[in-house]
């Protein structure tokens, strides 16, 4: 019988695939969309496996992500699945933030642009744009991300909740932000939201 893999070995493990991706993304090899998508599923697959309660103590597990040169985190329990965004179908008589919709193996889920949301400057999409696909108990939509920067724990403490430049509607999904200028997002609060709920005419 083999050894168990502790969770700190799964981690690393995680880290170096997100590695490889992103070498492999920076050198400008192409990857075919069919296998970008298989190691997302198997990524996403250890990551339920690995999952563990977000708060231990004073730490919040995250996943770090960028949208248009922003770094935002969200605790690991509300990620679901991180997809390429290949396409969507927009939605007439949406808000603005909402983007459009996608099929995700034959569930139709929501598709956000937070930069829209939280009022940021933002341009067309990009070639390698992603889904990332949040869910709790009444609610599952996705967010359009540029990136994925990987999985970290950061102390609840050192959050600074009071800062100037953010105000009006990101405050209000707003855990804190770390000493490294990364905004984390509250999950449960974002899915609990009914305004972005998208409800189907």
């Amino acid at each position: 019988m083999s050894e168990p893999i502790d969770i700190s070995q799964r981690w690393d493990q995680l880290r170096e695939r997100l590695g490889e991706l992103d070498r492999r993304l920076d050198e400008g090899r192409d990857i075919d969309a069919s296998e970008l998508s298989a190691r997302l599923s198997a990524r996403t697959r250890q990551w339920a496996k690995a999952v563990q309660p977000p708060v231990l103590g004073e730490q919040l597990e995250v996943l770090n992500f960028s949208i248009s040169s922003e770094r935002y985190a969200i605790g690991s329990e509300h990620v679901a699945q991180v997809l390429p965004l290949n396409q969507y179908t927009p939605l007439p008589n949406t808000p603005g933030h909402v983007l459009g919709i996608v099929n995700v193996r034959g569930r139709i889920v929501s598709v956000l642009d937070l930069r829209v949301l939280f009022e940021r400057p933002h341009g067309s999409l990009s070639d390698r744009s992603f889904l990332l696909i949040l869910h709790g108990q009444d609610m599952e939509f996705g967010l359009l991300i540029d990136r994925v920067l990987g999985v970290a724990r950061i102390s609840c403490a050192s959050l600074q909740k009071d800062l100037a430049n953010l105000g009006g509607v990101r405050a209000r999904y707003l855990l804190g932000v770390t000493t490294e200028q990364c905004t984390v997002l509250d999950g449960a609060r974002l899915l609990g939201d009914p305004d972005l709920r998208v409800m189907a005419e």
